[in-house]
């Protein structure tokens, strides 16, 4: 069984003085908050639902993906 620590997870701040962290193999893993644990606690949450919803419908969770960094020019 993947947790999420099996998983490239993104954090990042906003333009709006929180933070954003999401999973990017998994659709619509993503969560937000005022600190960076906040965000990442709550994208702890938002994973525990997505994998309720998999295992419902008998899905398998998806592979991890390769994410690069890059800076727009």
């Amino acid at each position: 069984m993947r947790s999420l620590k099996n998983y490239t997870v993104v954090l990042r701040p906003d333009s709006n003085g929180t933070f954003v962290t999401y999973v990017p193999a998994i659709v619509g893993c993503h969560a937000w908050g005022s600190t960076p644990e906040e965000a990442q606690a709550e994208l702890f949450h938002v994973f525990e639902m997505i994998w309720d919803e998999y295992q419902e419908v008998g899905q398998e969770r998806p592979e991890d993906v390769d994410v690069s960094v890059s800076h727009a020019c």
